[in-house]
C-alpha cells in the first residue's frame, strides 16, 4: 500500500471512529499509535512520548489554565450579570439598543473567557429572558446571541487560538493579537447590521418604554463602573504584555489574579465559587492537554509518511489549482467538517494536512489561524447540523423552535462571510497589530 493510501486509510479510520461518537483525544491518538507502531514497529512507540515532551516543555501552555480560572471566576461571581445590567440601562432607549448591548456583552465574556460556549452560556440565561420579556423579535434575539457567542474564539484570550499556535508551531501572542482588530470588525458589524434593522423594522427592537428608562443617574454611574471592571482586568493584562514588561504567562497570571483580587473586593468570592472554577479549569485544561497531545501524534505520522508534500503536489501539479484556490478549498472543508464537528475536533484533525500545505504556499501562519476561526464559527451556524443551533435548542425557552433557530442565523452568518472576505483580501486587518507590536 502506498503512503498516500495510508494518509487516506487513517483519516477515514478517524473520521469513522469519530461519527460513532468516540472522545476526539482518543479516536485520534488511537488511530496515530496503531498506524505508527503497524509502520514502524516498536521503533514507532516513541511518537507518543516524543510528543508528550514536546508538550510539557511548551512553556506558553501555562497560558491556558490561567486565562480559563480567569474566565470561570468573572462568570462564576456573576460579573456578567452587571455587565448586562449596564448595557440594559444605557442602551435601552435605542431601538434594538438591548441586542447592541448583548453584542458589547459577548465582546466582554470574550475578553474574559475565550471560549464561544462561555458566551452562549450567558446570553442565552441572562440576555435572552430579559429580550423576550422587552418585546423583541425571538428570531432576531436568537441570532443575536448565536453570532456574538462566535466572538470568544477569536478576540483574546482565545483558548482555541492557544490549541492552534501549539499546532501551527506559531506564536500565542502575535496570533491574539491578529483577533483583537477582526473581533472588533465583526462586533461593529454585528451592531450596524442590527441598528440598521431596527430602524426600519423598530418592531423587532422597541426601545424601552419611559417606565423602563426611570433609574437613578447614582444607578447609572454605579453600573457603568461594574461594566468597566472586566475591561480594566483586561487592561491590566494586556498593557503590561503588549509593551514587553512581561511575558504572556506572566500577562495570563495577571489576568487570573486580578480576577480573582476583584471578586474578594466585591464580596462574592464564596468557596463554592473557588471549588467551581478550580474543577472547570481543571476540566478543560486537562482535555485540552489530551487533544493536543493526540494531535501532536497524529501530525508526526503524517509528517513521516510525506502525506503533506503528496497533497500539495496533488493541488498544485496534477490538479494545477494557483493558492488561492486551494485556500478557499481549505476553507470550504471547514464548513462542511463544522456541520458534525466542534472547533478544537476540526483543528486536530486537519491541521497537520493544513499547516505545512498554507505554509507552502507562502501565506502567513497567523493570518491563516484568525482565517481558520472565524470559518469554523461560520461552520458551527450553519444548518443543518451546526454545533450553535443545537447548543442554542438546548438553551432556548420552548416557545423558540428550531424553525425560529435556523432562520435567525442567516444574516449574521452572511456578515460573517463578508467579514471572511474582507480580512481575506486585506490581510494587513489581522496582522497589522502584531506586526507594529513585535516590529518595534
Amino acid at each position: 500500500m502506498s503512503y498516500e493510501m495510508i494518509a487516506v486509510f487513517m483519516f477515514a479510520t478517524m473520521m469513522l471512529m469519530l461519527m460513532t461518537g468516540q472522545r476526539v483525544f482518543g479516536a485520534i491518538g488511537f488511530v496515530a499509535a496503531v498506524a505508527a507502531i503497524a509502520l514502524w514497529g516498536v521503533g514507532g512507540s516513541d511518537i507518543p512520548f516524543s510528543s508528550a515532551m514536546k508538550l510539557m516543555k511548551w512553556y506558553p501552555l501555562l497560558t491556558l489554565p490561567m486565562f480559563i480560572f480567569m474566565g470561570y471566576v468573572l462568570s462564576e461571581s456573576r460579573i456578567a450579570d452587571d455587565l448586562y445590567r449596564m448595557f440594559h440601562v444605557w442602551m435601552g432607549p435605542l431601538n434594538g439598543g438591548l441586542a447592541i448591548g448583548t453584542i458589547g456583552l459577548m465582546v466582554l465574556i470574550s475578553a474574559m473567557n475565550g471560549l464561544s460556549v462561555a458566551g452562549m452560556a450567558i446570553g442565552a440565561t441572562i440576555a435572552l429572558p430579559e429580550l423576550l420579556k422587552r418585546g423583541y423579535d425571538k428570531r432576531m434575539v436568537t441570532g443575536v446571541i448565536q453570532a456574538g457567542s462566535s466572538l470568544g474564539i477569536l478576540v483574546p484570550p482565545s483558548v482555541v487560538l492557544v490549541l492552534y499556535a501549539m499546532i501551527a508551531r506559531a506564536p500565542v501572542g502575535q496570533l491574539w493579537l491578529a483577533g483583537v482588530v477582526p473581533g472588533l470588525m465583526m462586533a461593529s458589524m454585528f451592531v450596524i447590521y442590527i441598528w440598521l434593522r431596527c430602524k426600519f423594522q423598530p418592531e423587532l427592537g422597541p426601545a424601552l418604554p419611559e417606565a423602563g428608562r426611570e433609574v437613578p443617574r447614582a444607578e447609572k454611574i454605579r453600573l457603568l463602573g461594574a461594566g468597566i471592571l472586566p475591561l480594566g482586568i483586561f487592561a491590566a493584562m494586556m498593557i503590561p504584555f503588549v509593551n514587553g514588561w512581561t511575558s504572556l504567562v506572566e500577562s495570563s497570571a495577571i489576568g487570573a489574579m486580578t480576577a480573582f483580587l476583584a471578586a474578594i473586593l466585591k464580596r462574592r468570592m464564596t468557596w463554592t465559587v473557588f471549588e467551581t472554577s478550580v474543577r472547570q479549569t481543571l476540566a478543560i485544561s486537562c482535555m485540552f492537554m489530551w487533544i493536543i497531545l493526540a494531535a501532536l501524534g497524529f501530525g508526526a505520522v503524517f509528517d513521516g509518511l510525506g502525506a503533506v508534500k503528496a497533497i500539495e503536489s496533488l493541488f498544485t501539479e496534477q490538479l494545477g489549482l494557483n493558492p488561492w484556490m486551494i485556500l478557499i478549498l481549505m476553507q470550504l472543508s471547514f464548513l462542511i467538517m463544522g456541520t458534525f464537528l466542534d472547533d478544537t475536533a476540526m483543528l486536530v484533525i486537519v491541521a497537520p494536512l493544513y499547516v505545512p500545505l498554507v505554509q507552502a504556499l507562502g501565506f502567513d501562519l497567523v493570518w491563516y489561524g484568525v482565517l481558520y476561526t472565524i470559518t469554523t464559527q461560520i461552520a458551527y451556524m450553519t444548518p443543518p447540523f451546526g454545533y450553535n443551533l443545537f447548543l442554542m435548542r438546548a438553551m432556548a425557552p420552548p416557545e423558540i423552535t428550531m424553525r425560529d433557530i435556523y432562520g435567525s442565523i442567516a444574516p449574521f452568518v452572511c456578515v460573517m462571510v463578508l467579514a471572511l472576505a474582507i480580512i481575506m483580501a486585506f490581510p494587513g486587518i489581522a496582522l497589522w497589530l502584531p506586526e507594529y507590536v513585535y516590529g518595534r
